[in-house]
């Protein structure tokens, strides 16, 4: 039950006797992470780093994990507040997600690797080849535009703040902008693998 007893609830219920899923939230996101990583590796073997890389991000963004949850009957489960319940938008699709990142980790505390490895056999890996088959592998840069233009109303921005080496060998530091937010910088041989690497880590700091 702690995997969906969403903060909001805990608010209006402080002596409700569980906690909230934040802690098994990170625990699943790790644990996700690493079976679809494992699961890619093992089954992909001629695909490049940049390929599985995209792959996994298309399987493990909060659209598809939201997905599973509905899907699953998440939603029935949710502790929330009484204002949370009511909002049926973005707010609730971001819950959901989470709440799919809890089970994961609530699954691995009781049952161990092998059984969130059975339990994303079942529901998450048959996604890949639709994914594969509809074009939805995307990189870095295209996804976070497309997450940021969604949720915030926002178009990245990159601005190169450092560059240093001969010209036959520079070296760049990009940084991602949200409007005036530096979200995270990165380094790079060219601007372009530099916004790549700064855009994917700008996903994981914003959980997109």
């Amino acid at each position: 039950m702690q995997a969906f007893c969403h903060r909001s609830f805990l608010n209006e219920n402080p002596d409700f006797k569980l906690s909230n899923n934040e802690r098994l939230e990170f625990l699943g996101d790790a644990v996700l992470e690493l079976v679809v990583t494992d699961y890619l590796f093992r089954h992909f073997p001629k695909k490049k780093e940049g390929e599985l890389t995209n792959l996994r991000a298309a399987l493990v963004n909060a659209h598809m994990l939201f997905s599973l949850s509905k899907k699953l009957g998440f939603g029935d489960f949710l502790l929330l507040s009484r204002g949370e319940e009511k909002d049926t938008g973005k707010g609730r699709e971001y819950i959901l997600a989470n709440a799919f990142e809890a089970f994961i980790g609530a699954l691995y505390i009781d049952g161990g690797y092998k059984k969130c490895e059975s339990f994303l056999k079942k529901y998450l890996f048959p996604e890949i080849e639709k994914i594969i088959e509809k074009g939805q592998i995307k990189d870095a840069k295209s996804r976070l535009q497309e997450e940021a233009q969604e949720r915030l109303k926002i178009t990245p921005s990159y601005k190169v703040l450092d560059e240093w080496g001969p010209d036959h060998a520079k070296h760049f530091l990009v940084g991602v902008f949200l409007g005036d937010e530096m979200v995270v910088k990165s380094e790079g041989s060219s601007k372009r693998e530099a916004e790549e690497s700064a855009a994917k880590e700008a996903l994981k700091i914003k959980r997109w």
